[in-house]
């Protein structure tokens, strides 16, 4: 008995919602920007067609306000979602009110509209929920948006629209990408993977997994992939330990200024057998860095031609005018395994280290593979 009372109590609690991994900042901003969507939706639909259409159709979108600020990062919430899903219920709700239908009740006309709905939504993977309950409004509601006619598209796509404006403005005026991309870092314009998939696992072992699990996913494919590298990352840096940007870093570096010319800093490359030098003022504020391959960019000269002046020309130019700004730094307290994608994705040579914004060190990428070294054979040993 008390077996069957602990599994029952397992189940009920099952039932309870886990800890929620978001900020109460960002509750705020979800909760202001649907409120404000779903306002101006509805004063927008009431002026161009009426309070009474605009009331019937608000109950969609604000369940539409709710996936395309709170979970704006969602498959469901995606432009093409929110558009195709609409004009699918809007069109399926056309036919319903005014093409000449078999004679169904109401159960049956609901059980219909809202299936093909689904269906097509499915089919044209523009799964958006909300849409299925703008069919059931249409179909509940014939009596009031039956005048529209064939014109009842329009002020669902003005809702849709509508949203989709709001969501664009306010989630990226708030700091959140809307809508999702999927961003890929290619500085080498080659048709090789990113540095960080050819370990690990690659976006073909993510499809597969994907198709086994066979089941809708509420999450977009390359959200999914930056959760699952993360974790990865956050795992990496628990077994790695406290290997920081300072335990490893290049305290005695060589820096040039702003007025530094370009034949000074090639000197300076050629003592040091270095590839790229921070550009500091005065007091030590990292204004730029300057590479081996910022120089090359410049000299462009023409095939054949020999042209002394202008290349003492570009020799005796300030940095300034030819430096990379502004520049990715990182502070003492920077994990290596953070340090690691800056250079694999990003293409960068060396991490400026700052203290109270001054340069105090330099990460190259011979530091970080020394130190990756040490923790190999440590945990060899």
């Amino acid at each position: 008995m008390s077996g069957q009372l602990l599994t029952f109590s397992r189940r009920l609690f099952g039932w309870l919602p886990r800890t929620v991994q978001t900020r109460p900042g960002e509750w705020l901003r979800a909760a202001v920007g649907v409120a404000a969507a779903v306002t101006f939706t509805f004063w927008l639909s009431s002026l161009l067609y009426g309070g009474t259409t605009a009331m019937v159709l608000l109950g969609p979108a604000g369940a539409s306000a709710v996936l395309l600020f709170v979970v704006s990062s969602g498959a469901l919430a995606q432009p093409w979602p929110v558009l195709g899903s609409y004009l699918l219920s809007a069109l399926v709700g056309v036919g319903v009110l005014h093409l000449p239908l078999p004679a169904m009740d109401l159960g049956e006309t609901l059980l219909g509209a809202v299936g093909l709905v689904v269906l097509g939504m499915l089919m044209l993977r523009c799964v958006h929920p909300p849409a299925s309950a703008m069919t059931v409004v249409i179909v509940l509601a014939a009596e009031l948006l039956e005048p529209l006619g064939g014109w009842l598209v329009l002020p669902i796509m003005l809702n849709a629209c509508c949203l989709l404006f709001c969501a664009t403005l306010y989630n990226n005026l708030t700091g959140v990408r809307y809508p999702k991309q999927a961003p890929r870092t290619d500085l080498h314009h080659t048709r090789d993977i990113l540095p960080e998939q050819r370990v690990g696992f690659t976006e073909e072992d993510l499809d597969r997994a994907l198709d086994k699990f066979g089941s809708f996913v509420d999450i977009n494919r390359h959200d999914l992939e930056q959760i699952i590298r993360d974790t990865e990352s956050s795992a990496l840096r628990r077994k790695m330990g406290n290997i920081r940007a300072e335990q490893i870093m290049s305290r005695d570096i060589r820096t040039v200024g702003p007025d530094t010319t370009v034949r000074q800093a090639i000197n300076m490359f050629r003592h040091h057998h270095v590839k790229t030098l921070p550009v500091v003022d005065g007091e030590g504020r990292v204004q730029g860095i300057i590479s081996l391959s910022d120089l090359l960019a410049q000299l462009d000269l023409p095939m054949g031609r020999i042209l002394p002046t202008r290349v003492n020309l570009w020799r005796d130019q300030p940095l300034r005018h030819i430096m990379t700004a502004p520049v990715i730094t990182v502070d003492g307290q920077t994990h290596v395994v953070d340090m690691i994608p800056l250079m694999s994705s990003q293409g960068l040579h060396c991490l400026p280290v700052l203290d109270k914004d001054r340069i105090v060190g330099m990460v190259t990428q011979t530091d970080v593979i020394a130190a990756l070294h040490r923790d190999l054979v440590n945990h060899l040993a």
